[in-house]
């Protein structure tokens, strides 16, 4: 990623450059190295601020944030870029799916919504608190692939599951 620093009025040290440089070098995960970015300090009405820019593959990331010292700006300015990046990178999957689904859609014009819903089979258990083990020999005695429970420990639901490749799974909530 290539960095261009700015001064508006003012000298900036090299010791804040060298601060910003790395604190803004976590952003090369998110880009290639064609990707530009442009820092702009200035001390408007005694405060520091730090404009930070970033331009890669036709978006532009704007970041601006005044602080009692460089440093907390430019964590201000790294702070209010990854929420922009987040929220351009959920934008961009939820869209992915939804041109997915119209993609399905039109291969099966016949088909319609009622008849996607009328194929749903819906069932309801109790969940009874358990350990792995015998959840596993729940889910063997019902012949099935997988098999939900309330983990006796942890009170969390829980699901174990049969591996293709032999053996078993477990899948424990965050």
């Amino acid at each position: 990623m290539k960095m261009n620093f700015t001064a508006r009025q003012m000298r900036v040290y090299d010791s804040v450059k060298e601060t910003a440089e790395k604190k803004l070098a976590k952003f090369d995960k998110f880009f290639d190295s064609e990707c530009e970015m442009d820092v702009t300090f200035s001390m408007p009405n005694g405060t520091e601020k730090v404009e930070v820019t970033i331009r890669a593959g036709g978006m532009v990331y704007r970041a601006e944030e005044s602080s009692d010292t460089f440093a907390n700006a430019i964590d201000a300015s790294i702070e209010a870029l990854e929420r922009q990046i987040r929220k351009n990178k959920t934008r961009l999957q939820k869209k992915i799916r939804a041109e997915g689904f119209q993609i399905i859609e039109e291969d099966f014009p016949d088909a319609t919504e009622d008849e996607y819903v009328q194929n749903i089979k819906t069932k309801t258990f109790s969940f009874k608190p358990m350990g792995v083990e015998e959840a596993i020999l729940q889910m063997n005695m019902l012949g099935h692939d997988f098999f939900v429970f309330k983990d006796a420990d942890s009170q969390e639901t829980c699901v174990v599951y049969r591996r293709k490749a032999g053996g078993y799974g477990l899948i424990l909530p965050e």
